[in-house]
């Protein structure tokens, strides 16, 4: 297991300036976004726990951290208390498959087994109780009752709860996405850091993918197999070169419209089909950001749909992140879906730096007792 070299100096260095180690295990790990994002901040984390089978290379080849292949309802605490040290801080991170409160999804309801997986969350942190937490979801969470109880849950352990929404462009990823983010912790009132404090400077889609090598639609680059773009029908590759950066099908001529958008239904999504502007922030990424006619996802200049790498990049991966085995067949529909599933790696790193800027006002008595009680 591995991360890349800048990616371990960074963290060596972030972490020889820590007095408080904080150890972590990462629920719902996905490809290993926020499990990146918390080490680049200086947090050890140990394990990272998915469903999905796809997740175990990405995963253990760019993190320091074990992997695990089991759903989150079948997982006992007691099978993964030993990631954490004993005398050490603890947390338990996690993003909980957010589709079923995306506004994306019109059909998701309580009947969706997914909706319940907060739940079982909850319970882990019964089983472990972790010093903190942090959990990263849609914004639309926040309205449902399963939320309601999930902090509720929290305020009878007595941890100290915050969250709030923000957009993670603010904080130096460039696409725009808002999240909420929630951070809870035994020892005290805590908060995420603010942009400001933060430092990172805002990134346009040029800054992010304006230097990596040309490529046409369908095909792939020869030096990074995941510089992938879909394959465009003649009719959308007809629409992709009229399309104009951040414009809309309402630009092209009336041959090329499709017919469910000159229905009345169809006039109000007119994001899709759409390309990006090199000079702002992308869309979010979602999992189907492979396709010129899912969203705004067609290149600011060439005529296709931008690649799998791209994609990853706009969600603040480092640019030589593995998502599959060397000389494995890149299957666009599985990468694509972590990917878009993924924290972004700059906004785990942000909540990283909160979590320790934290940890370090808190009084050495306060983490005694609680380690005490903790062991009693």
């Amino acid at each position: 297991m591995s991360i890349s070299g800048n990616d371990l100096t960074c963290r060596k260095a972030n972490l020889s300036k820590k007095t408080r180690k904080i150890y972590a295990i990462d629920l719902f790990c996905g490809a290993g976004g926020l499990t990146h994002g918390l080490a680049r901040a200086g947090i050890d984390v140990r394990l990272g726990v998915d469903v999905d089978p796809n997740c175990e290379y990405p995963y253990t080849a760019n993190n320091d951290a074990d992997f695990l292949l089991k759903s989150v309802e079948n997982l006992e605490g007691r099978e993964i208390l030993r990631y954490y040290k004993k005398n050490g801080i603890t947390l338990l991170a996690g993003c909980a498959p957010c589709q079923t409160f995306s506004t994306y999804n019109q059909k998701a309801n309580e009947s969706d087994k997914r909706w319940w997986l907060l739940d079982h969350f909850s319970r882990l942190i019964d089983e472990l109780s972790p010093d903190l937490i942090t959990m990263e979801n849609v914004p639309r969470l926040v309205v449902q009752n399963v939320f309601d109880n999930f902090l509720a849950h929290l305020e009878r352990k007595r941890y100290f709860v915050q969250f709030q929404v923000i957009n993670c462009e603010e904080y130096g990823v460039p696409q725009h996405r808002n999240r909420l983010v929630l951070l809870a912790s035994k020892f005290g009132s805590i908060t995420l850091i603010s942009p400001k404090d933060f430092d990172k400077t805002k990134q346009t889609v040029k800054d992010a993918i304006g230097k990596l090598p040309l490529i046409k639609a369908g095909a792939s680059h020869s030096s990074d197999p995941l510089h992938l773009s879909s394959s465009l029908s003649a009719l959308n590759m007809e629409r992709m070169k009229v399309s104009k950066p951040n414009g809309t099908w309402r630009d092209w001529p009336p041959e090329l419209v499709s017919d469910c958008h000159k229905k009345r239904s169809g006039k109000t999504y007119p994001s899709v089909y759409g390309r990006m502007a090199w000079d702002g922030s992308s869309p979010t990424i979602t999992t189907e950001f492979y396709g010129f006619g899912n969203g705004r996802f067609g290149h600011p200049k060439q005529n296709r749909a931008i690649s799998l790498r791209e994609g990853a990049i706009l969600q603040s991966f480092p640019s030589d992140y593995k998502f599959v085995l060397p000389g494995e067949q890149v299957k666009i529909k599985a990468i694509g879906r972590l990917i878009g599933n993924a924290v972004p790696v700059t906004l785990g790193e942000a909540i990283g730096v909160s979590l320790y800027k934290h940890v370090s006002s808190v009084p050495s008595d306060r983490i005694k007792s609680l380690r005490k009680a903790r062991s009693q």
